[in-house]
């Protein structure tokens, strides 16, 4: 029987108006388990905005994520611009449907967005601030390369504080 985790490939897309829908799969308490909860209606389409509008701006890229040859919206991830410790860096950040879960398909997906960043070469770090208590992300982390820095604080949403892993990653590296 041929092992349905290698078989499987992933693109990343750019997000476009059409990706609302699946911006609407992944508000579901199992997906924000880990990121302060549900979000309204208007802070979806907000979201929405400021995803179609981000690699306008320059300030980073998220991307819808999708089996091929299908294309079947399975999640998104992206990086954006954020201050951290004084330093401009990448923050990171991705979720996958539940169902597409533990195949390998966010690894394969941060490996396409950590490379879309690196071609940029805009900023040195990329950080990932994954909830302490998401082993599955921090697990990402580790795989994809990122160096554990520490536990810290972070705000997400804003409101809301959380304990999450610092992991960092250095763009200018060959490795990702």
């Amino acid at each position: 029987m041929p092992d349905e985790t290698n078989a499987l490939q992933v693109r990343i897309e750019p997000w476009a108006e059409a990706d609302l829908d699946l911006l609407y799969r992944l508000n579901t308490r199992e997906m924000l388990e880990h990121l302060g909860g549900l979000e309204t209606e208007e802070q979806l389409l907000a979201r929405h905005k400021r995803y179609v509008e981000i690699g306008r701006k320059g300030t980073g890229r998220v991307f819808g994520i999708f089996l091929q040859p299908s294309l079947e919206a399975v999640g998104n991830i992206g990086y954006w611009e954020r201050n951290w410790q004084g330093e401009t860096v990448y923050e990171t950040g991705w979720g996958v449907l539940p169902t597409y879960q533990g195949k390998g398909i966010a690894t394969m997906a941060a490996t396409a967005a950590i490379a879309s960043a690196k071609a940029e070469r805009k900023l040195r770090y990329m950080h990932a601030f994954p909830s302490v208590d998401n082993p599955p992300s921090n697990a990402i982390c580790r795989k994809l390369g990122f160096q554990f820095i520490a536990e810290c604080s972070f705000e997400y949403p804003p409101g809301n504080t959380m304990r999450c892993n610092d992991w960092r990653l250095d763009l200018s590296e060959n490795s990702s």
